[in-house]
């Protein structure tokens, strides 16, 4: 199945795309992480990327797009893309759409992660990772172990994102709206919407998703 996660900062969609890679062998495309590996790759693509970043400048849609295509032909066994990023305009969705149609593939769900505003500020405002891995804590709902340690890794240093905070949290949530809320009525409208509850428990977040997948 190909999916895409959406919803604001602090939603949750990392995390849930996390636990999807391991049980159920999916693949995710993080536009950051996609980014960062480009860059690093030496392609020529890659120069591409590497040059944009190292300018400052934006990176445009179609370089987004040419690196979602060469993810898409990659032929090896796996259970499916997961999209965590990206699309975020309506633009974007138009042009993933006409890129997965030209590679045979098709977009199955698309899972809103549905969250109230102000806990979510209060869940970013409480939110560490492990500096080794990347688990995320949280001091209200899934604080750091009293022994120290991450309990995925092992890792003992942990560390919080400087626009964690109130202020910062409000502009990335207005971009959001502004930008990327419009996508909940474009896959509405294609009937490929559905909704879970974001600011549930992990395990009730995670069975929420599966019972969309598993419909």
């Amino acid at each position: 199945m190909n999916i895409i996660l959406l919803g604001p900062p602090g939603a949750g969609k990392g995390t849930q795309a996390r636990h999807l890679v391991e049980t159920r062998n999916m693949v995710q495309l993080s536009t950051g992480d996609m980014l960062r590996e480009a860059k690093d790759s030496g392609t020529e693509m890659g120069k591409i990327v590497a040059d944009v970043m190292d300018r400052g400048a934006l990176v445009t849609d179609e370089i987004v797009i040419g690196l979602i295509r060469e993810k898409l032909s990659d032929k090896a066994a796996h259970g499916g893309f997961i999209f965590d990023g990206f699309p975020r305009t309506l633009a974007q969705a138009d042009a993933l759409a006409d890129l997965m149609a030209q590679e045979g593939q098709t977009l199955d769900a698309v899972i809103e992660m549905k969250v109230d505003d102000e806990a979510l500020v209060a869940r970013i405002t409480a939110r560490s990772t492990c500096a080794s891995c990347g688990e995320v804590y949280n001091d209200l709902t899934k604080p750091i172990p009293e022994d120290g340690k991450c309990t995925n890794c092992g890792g003992t240093e942990f560390k919080r994102r400087a626009d964690d905070n109130e202020e910062s949290l409000k502009t990335r949530l207005m971009a959001y709206y502004k930008q990327t809320s419009p996508l909940i009525g474009y896959y509405y409208a294609k009937d490929m919407l559905s909704g879970v509850n974001g600011l549930g428990k992990i395990d009730e977040v995670r069975a929420e998703i599966a019972g969309v997948l598993d419909a």
